[in-house]
């Protein structure tokens, strides 16, 4: 019977079953492509950023390290360190015209709501990258990937209540951001 629980997955891949190895990727490379394409808004980048957590997490099995527990939240622990990483090496990119592109269409209304709905996730993740690594996190796995308190918590090995604080901070954070936009495009 294959191993389908997370401690059961885990047990498996600490002795290089490859089919719990291959389940593990499976279950986690789409949700974490998905993680990495909001915080990065590329495909190529969300792409290595699942590659690098896939290794990453296979040479700490190997070292003997790893996720005891959680795998959940450890491979997006990893997957966040990443994206961190990323953005410390080198700037946010800039919203390219020629990327406009990519959204033309022959229906002009269609145009303009992929353009405004681009615009806007832009603008979302512009005011994300200007949080903390913690509060960007916080954010992201509880409204975007639609996590419970618990499992934030499990992910920044945190107390509950230090991610109530941090989500509530990060939330105040970003408003005090999009508003300050939205004041300085009226000027």
């Amino acid at each position: 019977m294959a191993p389908s629980s997370d401690a059961q997955l885990l047990k498996a891949a600490r002795q290089w079953d490859m089919e719990a190895l291959g389940q593990i990727y499976d279950i986690y490379s789409p949700l974490l492509y998905r993680y990495a394409m909001r915080l990065l808004g590329d495909q190529d980048l969300a792409e290595e950023c699942v590659a690098e957590t896939f290794a990453r997490f296979l040479q700490a099995l190997r070292n003997g390290g790893g996720p005891k527990e959680h795998l959940k939240a450890y491979l997006y622990r990893v997957a966040h360190n990443w994206v961190t990483d990323y953005y410390r090496r080198q700037p946010p990119p800039q919203t390219d015209i020629d990327a406009l592109g990519e959204v033309l269409s022959d229906d002009a209304a269609s145009l303009g709501s992929q353009m405004v709905a681009r615009e806007e996730q832009e603008r979302m993740r512009a005011a994300l990258r200007l949080l903390t690594p913690d509060q960007r996190q916080v954010i992201v796995l509880r409204f975007l990937e639609e996590w419970s308190l618990k499992e934030v918590a499990d992910a920044l090995d945190k107390p509950v209540g230090a991610v109530k604080a941090l989500q509530h901070r990060a939330l105040a954070a970003l408003r005090r951001i999009l508003e300050k936009e939205d004041v300085g495009e009226q000027r």
